[in-house]
């Protein structure tokens, strides 16, 4: 036990780091901020769909919630109507003399500075309900973080036929980040409250621009780093006793609120919602604090796409992610490896140009390094995982079997050749990768 909390007292302070500024590093960065650049060497499936896409922000407000960042050990935890802002990508139509493209205004690293990030999506536009309800996508951001950390995939997956809602989860943006316990506590429940939200929308949109074309009933959730912690809770990791036990000291829950996400916990098993399909989950945190265990992990039966770096020094790869894939022996499951890469693979958008001169950490570190890899670029982790995103979530989603030769690989992408090498790939464009895929336990 003394162990566990030792490594357990690092758990904010590594979060912050890997998601901040633990490597010394220059690279080069993506002028002009967008969240839709596709390299020419991207893999086939990284290019946008035939939708045009339109983006909206919505507010909503959960009541009675509990208070964890204001709650005190050995007193009555207080609840609170928690406040979510979340941004909504979908397949629109554009009017004469719309163009697609717009901009979003988004918070940065430090907590201080907002920026102009610059995509294709068309703000408000009009729907196009001709191939709709279309499957339901919850994306869920790191900590700390915001929902435009992931747009590239918001803007990517919407022009594929999909409506996609990125959530703020308050207490643990970039302007409001509090205590690690309530992150704890509230990414699943954020993550279900949404799409319950995103169901009743599908029937009474008060602008009508969501009514009919939301299929709750087909969800996948994406997450990375504490989202994708939050991911795998939502659809059957129950935490272990001993992260329920943890002290508040070490990062910990007040009052042993956490039991309400764990394994067996009445509470924790009604929430679980046979409406999710499928799951991407990059670099879920958790394993190296003992947050899962083996009972836990096996009580996930959705499919599952794992993406991890090999030397991520937040949620670890072996032991860490690795292991998390392998413990999920009830469920088909993938994990994309980038090589070499570390906590942030895939995942956030390139580093908005203002960061490179933008210090965090009481300018210990520069705010750009949030968002960077030390050897992967990236628009290239981006198109990587757009592409493996979408075959997955096809896949599952849409029962598109023609995925199967994007995610039927062999293992490592230096070992095909020929007929053999990895499908969407130009020769030699996936060195650096590997795909691994496990099927359920018998």
């Amino acid at each position: 036990m003394k162990q566990f909390l030792k490594a357990a007292a690092l758990v904010a302070a590594s979060l912050l780091t890997a998601c901040g500024g633990a490597d010394r590093y220059t690279t080069v960065l993506a002028d002009e901020n967008r969240v839709d650049a596709i390299r020419s060497d991207a893999p086939a499936l990284a290019a946008l769909g035939s939708y045009k896409v339109g983006v909206k922000t919505l507010s909503f407000t959960n009541p009675g919630q509990l208070d964890i960042a204001k709650a005190k050990d050995g007193e009555t935890t207080p609840t609170y109507t928690r406040p979510l802002t979340v941004e909504v990508w979908y397949p629109a139509t554009l009017t004469a003399g719309q163009t697609a493209s717009g901009e979003y205004r988004a918070m940065t690293r430090d907590g201080k500075t907002t920026v102009s990030l610059y995509g294709k999506a068309v703000r408000n536009a009009g729907a196009d309900a001709t191939g709709g309800p279309y499957p339901l996508i919850i994306m869920s951001h790191g900590y700390p973080g915001n929902r435009f950390l992931l747009s590239h995939l918001g803007e990517n997956l919407s022009s594929k036929g999909y409506v996609v809602v990125s959530i703020d989860h308050t207490d643990s943006t970039y302007e409001s980040q509090l205590a690690f316990g309530s992150t704890l506590v509230n990414r699943s429940l954020d993550q279900l409250f949404v799409l319950k939200e995103m169901a009743k929308l599908n029937t009474s949109d008060p602008d009508k621009t969501l009514q009919g074309l939301v299929n709750a009933n087909n969800t996948a959730l994406i997450g990375y780093s504490m989202g994708a912690y939050g991911a795998i809770n939502t659809v059957g990791a129950g935490v272990s006793a001993a992260a329920v036990a943890l002290p508040v000291a070490y990062g910990g829950v007040p009052n042993g609120a956490l039991a309400i996400r764990q394994k067996g916990n009445v509470t924790y098993e009604a929430s679980l919602d046979s409406r999710i399909k499928a799951v991407v989950a990059f670099a879920p945190w958790g394993y190296n604090y003992n947050v899962w265990d083996a009972a836990g992990l096996a009580g996930i039966t959705t499919p599952v796409l794992y993406v991890a770096g090999s030397v991520d020094s937040t949620s670890g790869y072996s032991p860490g992610v690795r292991n998390i894939f392998q413990g999920s022996v009830n469920t088909t499951r993938y994990l994309l490896t980038y090589d070499n890469a570390n906590h942030n693979a895939g995942a956030p958008i390139p580093a908005p140009k203002e960061t490179r001169t933008l210090m965090c950490g009481g300018g210990a570190w520069a705010c750009a390094e949030h968002y960077t890899d030390p050897v992967w670029d990236n628009v290239r982790m981006n198109n990587i995982a757009q592409h493996f995103a979408t075959a997955f979530l096809n896949k599952y989603m849409k029962s598109d079997t023609a995925m199967d030769s994007y995610l039927d690989l062999v293992p490592n992408s230096i070992d095909g050749t020929g007929t053999t090498y990895w499908k969407g790939f130009a020769a030699s464009t996936a060195a650096g990768l590997h795909l691994e895929k496990l099927s359920p336990d018998l």
